[in-house]
């Protein structure tokens, strides 16, 4: 994953120390080691990563490609490609992802959803419909019978 990193660029940077109130929205790359109290997302259209180091904090939901998180995460996130969940990441919230890599340490406390991509309709042979047609029965006749 971190291969990932080196290969988007991560050319945005909210250092450590430094605190955002508001939505921030961003192209390529992004690494957190702030906080920010509003939500993150990467603009579509382009391949994206957002890194959240062990001291980077996010209250709010968070969007983008690629997700690589070490520190903590206070909504809902979603990783279109991939997520990976450092040592020591708290995640509150449920977690949308195509593929996840989860060290020993990380923390989710929410619900975890599997994004998967359905087949083609043409791919998928169609149900016979069922037919029940209806029976009637004549009544018979028995002659020990009374």
């Amino acid at each position: 994953m971190l291969g990932i990193k080196r290969q988007l660029g991560v050319r945005s940077t909210i250092g450590a120390g430094m605190r955002v109130n508001g939505d921030c929205s961003f192209q390529d790359g992004l690494q957190i080691d702030g906080t920010v109290l509003g939500n993150v997302t990467a603009e579509s259209g382009q391949p994206s990563v957002l890194v959240i180091g062990e001291a980077g904090r996010v209250e709010g939901a968070i969007s983008a490609d690629h997700v690589v998180i070490g520190g903590t995460v206070i909504g809902p996130v979603l990783a279109r490609e991939a997520l990976e969940l450092q040592s020591k990441a708290q995640v509150q919230g449920d977690v949308r992802y195509k593929s996840l890599e989860m060290q020993q340490g990380a923390v989710i406390a929410g619900q975890l959803q599997p994004q998967m991509t359905p087949p083609p309709a043409e791919a998928m042979p169609a149900a016979p419909a069922a037919v029940v047609e209806p029976t009637l029965r004549e009544p018979t006749l028995d002659p020990d019978r009374h």
